[in-house]
């Protein structure tokens, strides 16, 4: 079989057009998520009965389906449900005008939200019980307590696996051309429909995802070294920080 190395190198500029696409569509569900997540993380630790079991329940939900399922439930019936919703309540919106890309946000922050929350409740447990009880004797209240303390460790402790979930949907995005976003995926995929060229494409999508993985995980290390500095030696002994 013949590589046509021309089309790749074509291919490869073409589909780079799209970077901005899928970098907003990585970093803006991770930054709306973010909060959401921490939130429920807190809830669950608490066990807080009012939202406990819908949280746990959210969250088991959105990482126990595919993503690609999700997106092809969510993009074909939400649409349809909001749109029978305004004509019922007599809004003149056209729904199905949207642009595509506002489903696709919608989706991957759902996701985030759900991974997000379990990184940020294993990161607050992590953090040692000591230290509150040593706040809350200094005269610090809870809250500031978890600001200034507890907080910034946590989050230290996470960076590892924010990171992993951070690649994991920067390659989730390539599933957004379900949805008709013109990403990196889709525009390698159209170029491939001319002639057919599909295996070149393919392989300019995995070498344009790789550097893009690659960088992501080499600005996380160097936050990683930057602040790990900060993060407080763990006991073999497991504490809840909860209890």
């Amino acid at each position: 079989m013949n590589f046509n190395l021309d089309f790749m190198v074509a291919t490869f500029w073409v589909s780079l057009t799209g970077l901005g696409v899928t970098l907003k569509l990585t970093f803006i569900p991770l930054l709306l998520a973010t909060p959401i997540a921490f939130a429920f993380a807190i809830i669950r630790l608490k066990k807080n009965q009012g939202f406990y079991q819908i949280i746990t329940f959210y969250i088991s939900l959105l990482r126990g389906t595919p993503i690609v399922l999700q997106i092809l439930l969510f993009y074909s019936l939400l649409p349809s449900v909001l749109n029978a919703l305004f004509e019922s309540l007599q809004i003149e919106l056209d729904i199905f005008s949207l642009n595509p890309i506002i489903y696709a946000y919608i989706i991957f922050t759902l996701n985030s939200v759900a991974t997000l929350s379990e990184v940020f409740r294993s990161a607050l447990l992590a953090v040692q019980n000591g230290q509150l009880e040593a706040a809350k004797t200094i005269g610090l209240t809870s809250f500031q307590a978890y600001v200034r303390i507890v907080i910034p460790q946590a989050l230290v402790s996470a960076l590892p696996n924010i990171s992993n979930t951070t690649v994991n949907l920067l390659k989730g995005t390539s599933l957004a051309f379900l949805m008709t976003v013109k990403e990196i995926t889709a525009l390698a995929k159209l170029e491939a429909a001319y002639g057919y060229n599909y295996i070149e494409a393919y392989i300019t999508i995995f070498v344009i995802y790789v550097l893009l993985a690659t960088v992501i995980q080499l600005l996380f290390g160097f936050l990683e070294k930057r602040f790990g500095r900060y993060k407080y030696p763990r006991n073999r002994e497991k504490e809840n920080l909860y209890a």
